[in-house]
């Protein structure tokens, strides 16, 4: 036959969807549900191609500004989070909006507004272009530089108050050197009362690290636009597996798995657990039948529903 069989397929515990985009993926269905089609969403969801398509066959209209939606139609807003100034065109073109940010990046949006009310100087630590980050420095534009490496830090001017956050799917340990560097050179700069990067970002990666120390090869499925998957496969390399991106299964290539006796599998937090379970077969259709899960972290985080949401479902289930 030829083709490459591994021995032994080993599952990431935590992978897959975070509690955020759960919730802002359900936000969309419920919104299609209580208003019906079209509902236009602004920008993807969540960074995940599979998931944005399946939106779209039901109804949703994905747009990258809010001034592309028809006046008094229903939008929303993704999970990364939007600028001020996008609520106010939405408020301009009277629209619906539905806001399904991530609670947890609500919490860096109101970090930026209130070190920028005390007069700080905030150093947002993200990649620049990201969806999330442009809605942040939006909250306070005038006070907030990006840096996104530890050689950025370096070329920052110093000022007398200043304050760092970050974007929530970024690398942990490449945030830590940067917040380290920032602190060696500005002893006085304070930083969020708790960590900005989130809770699933921090447990995934975890995961995959010892993933990696287990397996030849870890492949994570997840969408090239979406920072937390690109993350992933860093660490999985950084930590002695090769390592690919996949969207799904029909995108392995044989070169990389040949040899490989332990293939470890994840995926990021916009990635759902159906593409998994495909790859999964694909391996066990080639005759792979150890199949186990590396549990890591237990997790429990849910967010409730948008209150809009919320309220329009009560109100038609009354």
């Amino acid at each position: 036959m030829g083709t490459t069989v591994p021995e032994k397929i080993l599952l990431a515990a935590p992978r897959g969807y975070c509690a955020g985009v759960d919730r802002a993926v359900q936000t969309v269905q419920h919104a299609l549900e209580l208003h019906g089609a079209p509902v236009y969403v602004r920008k993807e969801i969540v960074h995940n191609k599979h998931v944005v398509e399946t939106l779209r066959e039901r109804g949703a209209i994905f747009v990258d500004s809010e001034t592309e939606v028809p006046e008094g139609a229903t939008a929303v807003f993704s999970a990364h989070g939007v600028s001020p100034e996008v609520h106010a065109n939405a408020e301009t073109r009277n629209l619906n909006t539905i806001d399904a940010t991530c609670p947890l990046v609500t919490k860096v949006h109101r970090e930026a507004l209130k070190f920028a009310a005390e007069g700080y100087t905030i150093v947002l630590i993200g990649h620049a272009g990201h969806e999330e980050v442009e809605g942040t420095m939006g909250e306070a534009p005038d006070s907030i530089v990006l840096v996104e490496t530890v050689e950025d830090v370096d070329s920052l001017q110093a000022a007398e108050k200043m304050a760092y956050i970050s974007q929530t799917t970024l690398s942990v340990d490449e945030t830590s050197a940067v917040i380290a560097r920032l602190r060696e050179r500005f002893p006085h700069i304070i930083g969020p009362r708790t960590d900005d990067i989130c809770y699933a970002t921090t447990n995934r990666q975890a995961a995959v690290k010892q993933l990696a120390e287990q397996c030849d090869l870890v492949l994570v499925i997840g969408s090239k636009n979406s920072s937390n998957s690109n993350r992933l496969v860093e660490v999985a390399r950084e930590n002695g597996a090769q390592s690919h991106l996949i969207d799904n299964e029909n995108q392995v290539q044989e070169s990389w798995i040949e040899g490989m006796r332990v293939v470890g599998i994840t995926s990021g937090a916009s990635a759902p657990e159906t593409l998994v379970q495909n790859l999964v077969e694909f391996f066990r259709a080639r005759g792979t039948q150890d199949v186990s899960e590396l549990q890591v972290v237990q997790e429990d985080v849910r967010f409730m529903l948008p209150k809009k949401i919320r309220q329009a479902m009560a109100t038609a289930s009354a």
